[in-house]
């Protein structure tokens, strides 16, 4: 049977508007030896599969620094402070497309890396997508829409072109 270790102590490493650092001392329930683990602290992110009246997908192409390399994914972001996932999944959806669903609709939700991030990634499916406005993305976000047809999407994945494990998540829902 598992056991929960037990925290002895934490420290804080770091922190900045993304996340937290922290290293937490935990006891072995076994040997009760003590080690050091590294935790992210974030808040929430939500994710949104926009799909369009006639059954295309909307999808983000975008830079990502952990792997300094120009990404394909659906929209997608942090809940801020007050806004539930699915206020925040409607103002990513705007702010990273320029588009508002007719209706959401909550898929599940995900811990993206469980070993060492405590949050959650909330998905929603957006449907009958359409534009409705330019987008307004972040200061620190260059994004490039891209519309494909929905049955294209097994395909990209299957190439590689799509390879974000939440993005892979959130179809899978």
């Amino acid at each position: 049977m598992i056991h929960p270790w037990t925290r002895v102590g934490t420290r804080t490493l770091n922190e900045n508007p993304v996340f937290t650092l922290r290293t937490h001392a935990a006891r072995n329930p076994v040997s009760g030896t003590c080690r050091d683990f590294y935790v992210l602290e974030a808040g929430d992110w939500v994710n949104v599969v926009p799909l369009t009246p006639d059954g295309r997908m909307i999808l983000v192409r975008q830079y990502r620094h952990g792997t300094d390399e120009v990404t394909l994914e659906i929209p997608g972001g942090m809940v801020e402070p007050g806004q539930t996932p699915e206020e925040a999944a409607r103002r990513e959806l705007a702010e990273e497309t320029g588009c508002e669903p007719h209706g959401l609709v909550f898929l599940g939700r995900v811990r993206p890396n469980p070993a060492i991030q405590n949050n959650w990634r909330h998905t929603f499916l957006a449907l009958g997508t359409v534009p409705a406005g330019p987008p307004r993305p972040d200061e620190d976000e260059l994004l490039d829409v891209v519309v494909v047809p929905q049955d294209e999407i097994p395909r990209l994945v299957a190439e590689g072109a799509i390879h974000h494990t939440v993005v892979l998540a959130a179809f899978y829902f």
